[in-house]
């Protein structure tokens, strides 16, 4: 979908886009191409794509041989997938929060994520597939330029924290490009990136042990200046933490912005030991 057609699109149906909804439609076809072939599809593969739209990308995927399931909130442009593209058997057209619908569904093995994902709601749609059990093998996703180095880095890079943790815990990044903001209707003030994640075969620590995870990276990083083993005493004893932090070879001077996620988690699995009646 060109550029122009996008347009006159929009000005024909009266559509006009919201940005609190983060709508910034991608009209490069180019751009397009290169995200649906990062994706690697088969025929009859399950793809997850949120915020589909006017369908420039859902036409692609299609056309690729997957079987879409696209979800989109604004029920002025769910109206328009479903003229333009609903006549697909390989298509099914959610009118919904994304949000809520991945927290309904806990099981997408077997999926892959395709999607220019609106700004609102990037980061915490990718934490949640995240952190779910039997998330997607794959994620093919467009976020802001800076969310994608947050998601990308590594301990001591001054874009490390929270989010990189909660991410990196069930995925690795394998590769990303940058895509400028003139690609998009209305281009936004930013560049974004398209970020290539796949899901780790072994994340390194079990299911039923990642809210604990949550917690100690969360208090961990509630205040970056302060050393780690300070922060942590607020809800583990110290004695105990000194200990568990020499096994873990971590000084007691560190702050979290040094400690990479193996060190997380072997602390994590060590924390786990500790029966909860011995919290202060």
């Amino acid at each position: 979908m060109k550029l122009s057609e996008m347009r006159q699109l929009l000005e024909t149906r009266g559509i006009q886009l919201t940005k609190s909804l983060g709508q910034n439609f991608m009209h490069d076809g180019n751009q397009l191409r290169r995200i649906v072939a990062a994706a690697e599809l088969a025929q009859g593969e399950r793809v997850l794509e949120v915020g589909p739209g006017l369908g420039p990308m859902t036409e692609l995927l299609l056309a690729a041989g997957a079987s879409v399931l696209a979800i989109e909130k604004d029920a002025r442009l769910a109206a328009v997938l479903r003229e333009r593209l609903g006549h697909s058997p390989n298509l099914v057209i959610v009118e919904a929060d994304a949000l809520d619908e991945i927290k309904a569904r806990r099981d997408w093995a077997g999926w892959k994520v395709v999607s220019n994902l609106p700004y609102s709601v990037a980061s915490p749609l990718l934490v949640d597939l995240a952190q779910t059990a039997a998330g997607p093998s794959l994620i093919v996703v467009t976020v802001q330029w800076e969310v994608a180095q947050r998601i990308l880095a590594r301990a001591s890079d001054a874009e490390y924290g929270l989010l990189t943790l909660l991410l990196q815990l069930s995925y690795v990044p394998e590769a990303h490009f940058r895509i400028p903001g003139t690609c998009f209707h209305p281009a936004p003030d930013v560049d974004s990136a398209c970020l290539i994640l796949r899901r780790r075969a072994n994340p390194g620590l079990a299911p039923e042990r990642w809210p604990l995870f949550v917690a100690v990276v969360k208090r961990a990083f509630s205040q970056r200046r302060k050393m780690m083993f300070k922060l942590l005493k607020q809800d583990w004893p110290a004695p105990v933490l000194e200990r568990l932090f020499r096994e873990a070879g971590l000084d007691l001077s560190v702050r979290a912005e040094a400690v990479g996620l193996e060190q997380f988690i072997r602390l994590t699995e060590k924390l786990t030991a500790i029966s909860t009646s011995t919290r202060t």
